[in-house]
């Protein structure tokens, strides 16, 4: 019976575990308010990501470009309105997970003698991104507009570029400010 309760624990524990990952990004924007966004129509990359898988780069490039294009914008390759720079950055997250088997037996342990079980602790390791973006205006050098997303990222290519696509979309939901 303690050992079906404490797989039933662990496999709660694993579930929340999980569904901590898989929970939205964390996504944040900020602007200057002076900034006349009806102003700018073309753009142009002055800096692209760079992270350790280069196609990587190029899909958070494709997934910035596509919404920037979808807001009425044009990629140009020189002479833009404004400029894009992105910045990727990543670290190693722990999360530690303890397990019981049981406190030993009877309703008290002076009375029958169990011990306090015994317990197990997991060490989860996962990745943590943040993906940083700045549009300046070219002709006054001065940051427009900057949006951040931070999220874990999943093992697998195909679902972290779902999961990329989606967060970069979020990020640039609210855009251009009013």
């Amino acid at each position: 019976m303690k050992i079906r309760n404490a797989r039933i624990v662990a496999g709660l524990a694993l579930l929340l575990f999980v569904a901590a990952l898989s929970v939205a990004a964390k996504v944040e924007s900020d602007y200057d308010p002076k900034a006349n966004f009806s102003q700018y129509k073309t753009f142009m990359w002055i800096k692209r990501p760079h992270m350790p898988d280069p196609l990587m780069d190029d899909r958070i490039v494709n997934a910035i470009n596509s919404e920037l294009t979808a807001k009425g914008w044009t990629l140009v390759p020189e002479g833009a309105d404004v400029g894009v720079v992105a910045h990727v950055a990543t670290s190693k997250q722990h999360s530690l997970e303890t397990f019981y088997d049981g406190f030993g037996g009877g309703w008290g342990w002076r009375h029958w003698g169990g011990g306090f079980g015994v317990a197990t602790t997991h060490v989860n390791t996962y990745t943590v991104g943040t993906l940083v973006v700045d549009l300046f205006d070219t002709a006054t050098k001065q940051v427009i507009w900057r949006g951040w997303a931070t999220d874990a990222l999943p093992d697998s290519p195909q679902k972290e570029t779902k999961k990329l696509d989606k967060d970069i979309e979020k990020l640039f939901k609210g855009f251009p400010p009013k």
